[in-house]
């Protein structure tokens, strides 16, 4: 089975972090969730940045949908890879 990743869209940093802190204990990750910057493209104002939570899954075990949930509960979502 290859490795799968899941990429969590947040519409800011500080709930990023809010996200990646909590998946640990929700979702029992036990590697620590990568944040990226995402700037819309075309923008240069930080302010309209995205950010992503990468959530390495190599066991395929991790609910998509329950992700999805989970980053709408903070107004994001769950990329479609």
């Amino acid at each position: 089975m290859s490795d799968v990743r899941h990429v969590l869209v947040l519409p800011d940093r500080d709930t990023a972090e809010e996200v990646a802190g909590e998946l640990p204990d929700r979702f029992g990750v036990a590697e620590e969730p990568q944040l990226v910057r995402d700037a819309l493209a075309g923008e240069d104002d930080a302010e309209d940045a995205q950010w992503l939570v990468v959530v390495e899954d190599p066991a395929g075990r991790l609910d998509s949908s329950a992700l999805d949930a989970f980053a709408a509960e903070y107004e994001g979502w769950l990329e479609a890879l």
